[in-house]
């Protein structure tokens, strides 16, 4: 399942990418499209439709952010397991069902997900912290036997359907992040794993920090931290998050930041 938008050529190269699949007969590709505005070309949506008959495509009429648009992808799907991506993703051809192959081989697992690439092959930005802090580090992996993380990033991630279903849906109240640390956290609890799969491999575009991002970017990531440390360590333990955040953001005298955070708007345009 595959969200994306206004990133036509990416997203063109990602499907392209899943239709090599090995198996690819018994995947059901399920593209959700979040309000893009070039997609709304009616040449260019006809287009991408015609070059792949066999996905699946919906097309909300306004960006509801990453998480809602996750939970009518995967709403959608029909199978056991949910293979999140981002549009900026292409998925090696073995990946896919040495992915599906170890969550059977693994009851213990909840989760599993592929080794994130950069361009050349080499490892790319994919494992973060709880509660999130925005950075990712490069996974350091010898040989090919799956390995336990703690939070791997959503960029690709493949989970049993009943995970999701087990908690009704993904939690709506963040916006374009922090599902993905919801997700790793919730199998914490549920004392699960998440294993990473070093021989799945899947080579991601994005890796841009914390630091690089916009104003409105930078407000709806620390918007969602504070929510997730609320959730997972009480009220109060997020209402100072979130205020540490403001200061930080006045401090630094980022002032379209700390206007975003201070009325809690997010990518989407909804608020906290």
């Amino acid at each position: 399942m595959v969200v994306s938008r206004n990133r036509i050529e990416l997203l063109r190269l990602c499907l392209e990418s899943l239709e090599k699949s090995d198996g690819r007969e018994t995947l059901q590709i399920i593209v959700v499209d979040n309000g893009s505005t070039a997609l709304q070309n009616p040449e260019l949506s006809a287009q991408l439709e015609t070059d792949f008959p066999n996905v699946r495509f919906f097309r909300l009429p306004k960006n509801f952010g990453l998480t809602k648009a996750m939970n009518i992808g995967w709403r959608a799907a029909q199978a056991d397991y949910v293979l999140f991506l981002h549009d900026d993703t292409e998925v090696e051809p073995a990946a896919i069902e040495r992915l599906a192959a170890v969550l059977d081989e693994r009851s213990d697992a909840a989760a599993v997900c592929p080794l994130l690439t950069d361009g050349e092959g080499r490892p790319a930005p994919q494992l973060g912290e709880l509660p999130p802090d925005g950075n990712y580090r490069p996974a350091e992996v010898a040989g090919s036997e799956p390995v336990e993380v703690m939070y791997p990033r959503g960029a690709a991630l493949m989970l049993r359907g009943f995970v999701i279903k087990s908690i009704r849906q993904i939690d709506e109240r963040y916006g374009q992040f922090g599902s993905d640390a919801d997700l790793a956290a919730h199998i914490r609890t549920g004392a699960r794993k998440i294993l990473l799969v070093p021989d799945a491999r899947v080579k991601h575009a994005g890796g841009a920090s914390l630091e690089t991002w916009d104003s409105l970017r930078r407000a709806d990531f620390l918007l969602a931290r504070a929510r997730f440390v609320s959730k997972y360590q009480g009220y109060a333990a997020g209402l100072m998050t979130q205020l540490a955040a403001i200061f930080g953001s006045l401090l630094s005298f980022r002032w379209g930041e700390l206007r975003y955070l201070l009325s809690g708007q997010k990518i989407d345009g909804s608020q906290l």
